[in-house]
């Protein structure tokens, strides 16, 4: 990658490159495990709950609720800076694991704890945005 460094995505290596990706055709990806039949998210290797190496990728219903946030007012790291203000949040994923991501096209005063959100990708990167408007209509893509 060549310009200024970016602290928005990590480096990819030869495991997570199937989840990148994927990414980067608009699916998000998470790891389940034939063992216990949990699913986790970041990407490992093994299974974070009983440590079994049967894990597999599996294609995520890009559904999930809003567990907490915080808006970030100042960012010095590149690409960042230039999106400040934006909301940094956790998210529950529809298929149990938790998430580290950034909701968008919401205003700060609409966010709820539970609300419903939707993947979408900005640069190849998953990002979530509410599913429906806040008076309770469908989002039109």
């Amino acid at each position: 990658m060549g310009g200024a460094a970016r602290f928005d995505v990590p480096e990819t290596d030869a495991f997570t490159r199937t989840y990148w990706d994927a990414a980067a055709e608009g699916r998000l990806l998470v790891r389940r495990c034939g063992a216990c039949g949990r699913a986790h998210h970041y990407p490992r290797e093994f299974c974070p709950h009983c440590w079994s190496e049967d894990v597999t990728w599996e294609r995520a219903s890009g559904r999930a609720t809003l567990y907490t946030w915080s808006v970030v007012h100042r960012n010095d790291l590149p690409p960042f800076g230039e999106r400040v203000p934006y909301v940094a949040a956790v998210v529950d994923l529809a298929e149990g694991p938790r998430m580290m991501t950034e909701i968008v096209g919401c205003a700060e005063g609409e966010l709820r704890a539970g609300m419903e959100l939707e993947v979408v990708f900005r640069d190849g990167v998953a990002v979530f945005r509410p599913r429906f408007t806040p008076r309770g209509r469908a989002v039109q893509a």
